[in-house]
């Protein structure tokens, strides 16, 4: 169900029903039960690298970070993930955006955001912060965190579940997995 015997013996192809982590994963399989290793380029590595160890800091701005702090607990624990929780901008490669961004806090949110090394990634989590939400024809709401710094994940919701930053998150790997880490 899902995957198919080729020619070769104990190789498997990934049919259309397969899910594509799965296929990936048994391809991989496949080249270590020939070979006993794995050949690959220093580009898929860091790639590997960097997927598994997003290190994550927090700008929690309103009630959506409520919800960012419910992600770390046992019941989701987005570590188990690759994904940890830093303190330092200077530690960290992800920072999540969540909550209603005012333009006085705009000035700190990109001074953080350029303390942080490179390659670095942007989720903007919940409707205030993807676009001023239900406060967007305030006079002091920023329409959106990404007229500050690019996004590279939008997380939608008000607030957005744990379930949808942690999809998020995965979403992002797969970003990083796509396009890569060296040359951005």
């Amino acid at each position: 169900m899902g995957v198919e015997l080729s020619a070769q013996p104990g190789v498997r192809v990934p049919t259309e029903n397969t899910p594509p982590d799965q296929g990936f994963f048994l391809d991989l399989q496949s080249e270590v039960n020939d070979k006993g290793f794995l050949v690959t380029s220093t580009e898929e590595l860091f790639q590997w690298a960097r997927t598994g160890s997003l290190w994550w800091m927090t700008f929690g701005l309103a009630c959506c970070a409520v919800e960012m702090i419910h992600v770390n607990m046992p019941r989701y624990d987005m570590e188990r993930f690759g994904a940890a929780p830093r303190a330092s901008p200077r530690q960290s490669d992800v920072m999540i955006v969540a909550g209603t961004l005012c333009n006085k806090m705009a000035p700190a949110l990109r001074k953080v955001y350029d303390q942080m090394s490179e390659p670095k990634y942007v989720i903007s989590m919940g409707s205030c912060a993807n676009g001023g939400g239900y406060y967007h024809y305030s006079y002091s709401v920023v329409r959106g965190c990404d007229r500050i710094v690019p996004v590279d994940i939008y997380v939608p919701g008000c607030p957005p579940t744990a379930e949808a930053l942690l999809y998020g998150v995965m979403q992002l790997q797969r970003k990083i997995r796509r396009e890569g880490t060296i040359e951005r």
